[in-house]
């Protein structure tokens, strides 16, 4: 195999991901460029860019996609009302493949032969990443440390940072950090203490928000506005898809809104636990559904539901630019024509509830449904509709008892 020339690390300025970085400068003895995306990770976007130059990294990129994360990954995921395994809003999942294929493109602007990420050979990321290189750019070298080296746990990666002064910042308080991922959608945390799941988590682990116990004795309520699917207002302000979701963050964070504590199984077929808060998600996601209730199809809103695991499944496991997935989303943005309009919602610790609902396309009809008298419904109109569809279970019913009749005359024949 040749020498490499030039490699791209995704680089997020963590503990896995700067061994990494000084562990491919060790091993290949070449060139190291890393690649930062900043999705709204806030401060630690600095530390990285500082780790990086002190590990001797010449070429840093540092990019705000914060926009394009909103408005090309997260609302068209939402759209679908995805949840992986009935719970989780896939924060992780879906931010992998736009860092993938912006590292891509850094590698194709710089000349770089390889890629490289720092996901375990144990967890999903690796088979996000890699499954995007494969889509994306087929020719590049792919390099997965955690899958070639000789270290074997986080302690090992510890030492190895003391030894080569890499800096370590703890989280949670504990000397070994918990593997914690932040962006606009989420923070996830697993890891340490989360490893037993009958343990609760730690006092302070989750810091998106207040503690449910903790958030304003008070209700609030908030109104979130759709076009074809996707908002793009708040209280009546409109707004850029990631100035809102850090505007429903902030909503949903004050009252303890979106914290998920769960056991979910990974694409190689354990079992992990983890810890998510999602307060802007989880309000959109209940705002989303809702619109949806009033101004879709039944029929085609029931097809969706039915489609909805299949999509989160493909998110999940790292499929974002499979034809699979592209097709679904072609179905899934035809069917969010027409759904606008307000959603109002009360949000009290630690839960959201939706308290109301508007549309002018709206498909609910208070002349059909109304238990007063109307002049647009004949109620007589039901009884040939239910025993058309009825009539095969009278003949089901009929063919049961003609063979309960043949048993009976069988037994006193004999």
């Amino acid at each position: 195999m040749n020498p490499l020339r030039k490699i791209v690390l995704a680089y997020s300025g963590g503990l896995d991901t700067s061994v990494v970085l000084r562990w491919l400068q060790q091993r290949h003895g070449c060139e190291i460029v890393t690649f930062t995306a900043d999705l709204g990770q806030g401060e630690e976007l600095e530390r990285a860019r500082q780790k990086a130059a002190r590990l001797g990294v010449r070429e840093i990129f540092i990019e705000d996609l914060q926009e394009e994360f909103a408005r090309d990954y997260v609302f068209p995921m939402f759209r679908a009302n995805a949840l992986y395994e009935g719970t989780y809003l896939l924060g992780s999942a879906i931010a992998r493949p736009l860092i993938a294929r912006r590292q891509l493109e850094i590698a194709q602007r710089v000349g770089a032969d390889a890629v490289a990420h720092g996901a375990t050979g144990k967890g999903n990321d690796q088979i996000r990443f890699e499954l995007t290189y494969l889509a994306l750019r087929p020719d590049l070298r792919i390099i997965a440390p955690w899958r070639e080296w000789s270290f074997r746990s986080r302690s090992d990666l510890l030492a190895f940072a003391r030894e080569n002064q890499i800096p370590i910042e703890s989280a949670g308080g504990a000397e070994r950090p918990y593997s914690i991922d932040v962006n606009l959608l989420h923070t996830s945390y697993e890891g340490e203490a989360l490893e037993d799941p009958a343990v609760p988590p730690p006092e302070g682990l989750c810091t998106r928000g207040a503690r449910p116990e903790d958030a304003p004795d008070r209700p609030e309520e908030l109104v979130v506005t759709f076009q074809d699917g996707d908002p793009v207002a708040v209280n009546g302000e409109p707004l850029s898809p990631a100035n809102l979701m850090r505007r429903l963050n902030a909503l949903g964070g004050a009252h303890g809104i979106g914290r998920v504590d769960m056991v979910e199984n990974r694409i190689l077929g354990m079992k992990t636990r983890g810890v998510y808060e999602t307060p802007g998600g989880t309000l959109l996601h209940h705002a989303h559904r809702a619109i949806e209730s009033l101004t879709m199809d039944g029929e085609v809103a029931q097809l969706k539901d039915e489609l909805m695991p299949r999509y989160a499944r493909l998110v999940y496991r790292g499929l974002w630019f499979s034809p699979e997935r592209l097709m679904l989303q072609a179905a899934i943005d035809q069917s969010q024509k027409g759904v606008t309009g307000d959603v109002r919602m009360l949000l009290y610790k630690g839960a959201v509830r939706v308290i109301g609902r508007e549309s002018s396309t709206s498909r609910y009809s208070r002349a059909h449904v109304t238990f007063e008298a109307d002049n647009v419904y004949d109620q007589g109109d039901a009884s040939g509709f239910i025993r058309l569809t009825g009539l095969r279970l009278q003949m089901g019913a009929a063919a049961r008892a003609f063979q309960t009749q043949g048993k009976e005359s069988d037994q006193d024949a004999a």
